[in-house]
């Protein structure tokens, strides 16, 4: 058989990208999430995704998706892994890659977002997905928190100024159980990788709490030498 005719003689499957998108938001942990425009199942809530363009790798497919949906350019996305089942899509036989990713709310379009049907919802207020949906967001979710213990994956999801009940909130609702202030506080601020403001967020407390600022370089210089972030 030529190589022609064995690549002729190959099926062709449709392949996907599919892009679970996390962001936090008055204390509460996010997805975007659209309704569906097009048969099968319109209207029923979807993870955003895609197909993959004939001259584009899968990660410009999933940055271009994310970029079409939050209009933003820079955005945390690691690939979570293929979803491949036979029957997974009822409208034809597609593969799909699924990515998660971290984005600050306030700096995506909201117009934009809206243009495409997004919503950002909570947790707990998330319903059923189409076809394998769920899953993704699932696996995305215990990846997240497997990541999010040995890197400093949190500061994605915050804005540039925070303060400490900010941080730990976040990954309060990362992990979904309470932690410690007092511990958490003490193991934050002995690494050594925050930067305090002479700020204070006065929202909740007329004292306020100290902002703080994630010190990138500083973290980066640490790991060279052997600096294991832990939460």
């Amino acid at each position: 058989m030529s190589l022609a005719s064995f690549y002729a003689n190959a099926p062709r499957h449709l392949v996907a990208v599919d892009c679970i998108i996390f962001g936090f938001e008055d204390g509460k942990l996010k997805l975007l999430i659209i309704q569906r425009k097009v048969d099968p199942l319109a209207g029923a809530f979807s993870l955003v995704g895609g197909f993959v363009q004939e001259n584009e790798s899968t990660d410009h497919a999933a940055i271009r998706v994310l970029r079409q949906t939050t209009g933003i350019r820079d955005i945390f996305m690691d690939q979570l892994r293929a979803y491949g089942d036979a029957g997974r899509d009822t409208g034809a036989r597609v593969i799909s890659l699924a990515y998660y990713a971290l984005i600050r709310i306030s700096e995506h379009d909201k117009l934009l977002a809206q243009q495409h049907g997004a919503h950002w919802l909570s947790l707990h207020q998330i319903p059923e997905l189409i076809f394998d949906h769920n899953e993704m967001l699932r696996d995305a979710l215990e990846r997240l928190r497997d990541r999010a213990k040995f890197h400093p994956l949190g500061f994605e999801l915050l804005p540039e100024k925070f303060s400490l009940p900010q941080l730990r909130n976040l990954y309060e609702e990362i992990y979904q159980r309470p932690l410690d202030k007092r511990n958490f506080r003490k193991k934050i601020l002995a690494m050594d990788i925050l930067e305090k403001l002479d700020e204070k967020d006065k929202s909740t407390s007329k004292k306020g709490a100290h902002l703080y600022r994630f010190d990138r370089k500083k973290y980066d210089a640490l790991t060279q030498h052997g600096f294991v972030f832990e939460i």
